[in-house]
């Protein structure tokens, strides 16, 4: 072992009976089917210190070498919100106009999904996730980051999942390309847009998509061998 590891006990470790177990297992799964992504939100404001416990949250996500290769960047600003839904827009025209193979836009149809995006704008909190490919010392130096992508997409599954718990709802929403989150909210060449997230209440009179409630029963997402 060598001798600059530093190991400390994992005190904060909870063991529970198998009863106890099961029933927190049921009752999580429970909880979590509750979750819908909605794309109407109300404009009803949201305490920052709410969406600061469910970063902190998204960044206890386990990661390459614990390098930490993510930066969320949180918008409020409505003039910086009305560029983000200008610019995602004009991609998803594009999206939708020609860019996406029809096989793409058919598989999008159940959802009611259009490149009309006022979410953008209605929702009081937007997150630009980002994945940092490296990092810059203080001297200069890159650092690389190693599982840049698979350790952001770990913490933006644990950062929508504290969301839900919070009793907020979100959207995953992905405009391809994504370069002008970096040059409207002045990030770096080494951070990547990995997601947008859309973040409040939902709106009083949403509705959600009866397709996007069926999800695969455990025989076919799981095998146990």
């Amino acid at each position: 072992m060598p001798e600059t590891l530093n190991l400390i006990s994992h005190s904060d470790y909870r063991e529970y009976a198998p009863d106890d177990m099961q029933r927190r297992a049921s009752e999580f799964y429970a909880d979590l089917r509750r979750r819908r992504t909605v794309r109407e939100f109300s404009r009803r404001p949201v305490p920052r210190d709410i969406i600061e416990n469910c970063i902190l949250t998204a960044g206890t996500a386990p990661n390459g070498a614990n390098l930490q290769p993510w930066q969320f960047v949180v918008i409020s600003d409505p003039t910086i919100k009305h560029k983000l839904r200008v610019a995602a827009e004009e991609e998803e025209r594009e999206f939708y106009n020609g860019r996406a193979p029809q096989e793409w836009i058919d598989a999008l149809t159940p959802l009611g999904t259009d490149p009309n995006k006022p979410f953008l704008e209605d929702a009081p909190y937007l997150i630009a996730i980002f994945a940092k490919s490296y990092d810059v010392l203080p001297d200069g130096r890159k650092v690389k980051n190693y599982y840049a992508s698979e350790s952001t997409g770990i913490a933006i599954g644990m950062l929508i999942t504290a969301i839900h718990n919070a009793g907020l709802a979100s959207l995953t929403h992905t405009p391809s390309p994504m370069g002008f989150l970096n040059q409207i909210l002045g990030r770096p060449e080494n951070e990547r847009p990995f997601l947008l997230l859309v973040v409040g209440y939902p709106a009083d009179d949403v509705k959600v998509p009866a397709f996007a409630s069926k999800k695969k029963p455990l025989a076919q997402i799981a095998t146990f061998l």
